[in-house]
């Protein structure tokens, strides 16, 4: 069986966990997320305890089992503590400006680009140069972020554009004559 789908999920105070034949809803708050449940794997919940395991003996169930388990401590620490990227511009002039639903950015092009939030998923700016994305999916939070990313992403030359806060550009040097 697989070694993640073998790990008992904790639930913590405060989260509600709905599991039917057809569909998994997590209620917490930050939210609520629902997923539809996987027919390889069979999911029960003791308490504050969820445990998955193997319909069958098929490698496809024991590899459904890791994966369900994973999405699912996903959802349950999206609903209570969230998700969060940091992304931060590099480069003279390059500024962003959270709006509502919207982020600004102007990024070295002769026009500003206006990046629309998808719904759950919220941007703030503390300084023109940080981004943070927040939001209780974690596959949309981290989607958002690799779209404002392919906005403008690292050059190699000089390193200007849209990189993760904990990304590391490795500088090309230069043609010599």
């Amino acid at each position: 069986m697989s070694r993640v789908g073998k790990m008992p999920i904790t639930v913590p105070q405060g989260v509600d966990v709905q599991i039917s034949a057809e569909q998994i809803t997590v209620k917490g708050a930050n939210g609520t997320l629902v997923r539809t449940a996987s027919s390889l794997v069979n999911i029960k919940k003791d308490g504050a305890v969820i445990s998955l395991e193997p319909a069958n003996e098929s490698v496809a169930a024991n590899a459904m089992s890791g994966t369900m388990r994973a999405l699912i401590n996903n959802m349950v620490n999206g609903v209570s503590k969230g998700f969060e990227k940091k992304l931060t511009l590099v480069g003279v002039g390059f500024r962003a400006q959270a709006a509502g639903a919207k982020l600004n950015l102007q990024i070295g092009f002769s026009h500003p680009v206006v990046k629309d939030m998808p719904a759950g998923v919220t941007v703030a700016c503390a300084t023109p140069t940080e981004i943070l994305i927040k939001g209780a999916d974690r596959q949309a939070v981290g989607q958002v972020a690799a779209e404002v990313r392919a906005i403008r992403p690292p050059e190699p030359y000089k390193g200007k554009g849209i990189r993760y806060a904990d990304e590391r550009v490795v500088i090309k040097e230069t043609k010599k004559k």
